[in-house]
């Protein structure tokens, strides 16, 4: 099982929407879907028996969309960075991601890549669609957080942070604003690449003023085997008590983190709708997730 997914809020679009996305991306399929059962219809009012969620696979990348309801929408401050192998495959995804959506940088030639842009699509995700030219593709889309607002220049203290909280973690060759790159800060973090659980992720500095931040539209969620590693994760990473519900948090940077555990899909998925039912209503009762709590909810006759 990958150990991070990002996991996409919608309000009602999940379904188009992933529909979309392996239709334009070569090797996807959709994993599994969860509907709304009594208990999740009751707590998020939408309808019974709708998309909770859809587990799909972007060229083997696991993502998970969520259909929660209008309360968070996409920012730039969560971006998804496609790495492309030739120009024409650049050009096919920018024509169905561009087509409804709006255009943050124009597709055309930049110093870092023959062909490149970057384009928000008609449901507000943001994505960076890139020729690789003769540079190794390691993994297909990568999640970029722009660091924004009241943590930009924090960039380098996350990631180094994330590294130190995360496994299997490495930093790699920072790119850096040069003196009179204004508005940001010589020294701060033009662009850098870095692997949490073998998992590549990037990062960067905007002083620019923007109307964003990072928000509950896209978090991470990180998959737990025992309650020992979820007790560790949520005291590592939890910065926001506010924010804590359902196994959710916000750490330090305001970045949004699903701490779950690796059984959960499996009785979520459970063709017992009494089963499914009685972990989903024990589940939306928590803060921090309890496995054991979960179990015996799950085994109850």
């Amino acid at each position: 099982m990958q150990k991070i997914t990002p996991c996409l809020w919608f309000d009602n679009q999940a379904e188009e929407a992933v529909n979309l996305y392996i239709s334009i991306v070569r090797n996807s399929k959709i994993v599994n879907v969860a509907r709304y059962g009594e208990a999740g219809a009751k707590a998020s009012g939408m309808p019974k028996g709708t998309v909770l969620t859809i587990t799909f696979q972007l060229d083997g990348e696991e993502f998970m969309a969520l259909n929660g309801g209008p309360a968070f929408q996409f920012t730039p401050a969560v971006s998804f960075l496609v790495a492309c192998k030739t120009k024409e495959e650049v050009d096919a995804l920018w024509g169905r991601l561009s087509d409804g959506g709006s255009a943050l940088m124009e597709l055309g030639a930049y110093p870092f890549s023959d062909k490149y842009g970057w384009v928000q699509d008609r449901y507000g995700l943001s994505w960076q669609v890139m020729f690789m030219g003769d540079r190794e593709i390691k993994q297909k889309s990568t999640p970029t957080l722009m660091f924004v607002g009241n943590v930009c220049g924090k960039a380098e203290e996350a990631i180094n942070f994330y590294a130190s909280v995360l496994h299997n973690a490495k930093v790699g060759d920072i790119l850096r604003y040069g003196k009179g790159e204004e508005p940001d800060k010589e020294g701060t973090i033009k662009h850098v690449t870095f692997t949490l659980e073998g998992q590549e992720f990037a990062a960067m500095d905007s002083a620019r003023v923007h109307n964003f931040t990072f928000n509950e539209a896209i978090s991470f969620m990180v998959y737990c085997e025992t309650q020992e590693e979820i007790d560790y994760y949520w005291e590592k990473l939890s910065s926001d008590p506010r924010a804590e519900q359902c196994g959710w948090l916000k750490d330090k940077y305001s970045v949004s983190w699903q701490i779950v555990p690796a059984v959960l899909d499996e009785m979520m998925l459970d063709k017992d709708a009494e089963r499914s039912n009685r972990v989903m209503k024990a589940f939306l009762q928590m803060k921090k997730i309890d496995i054991e709590e979960l179990k015996r909810a799950y085994e109850r006759e």
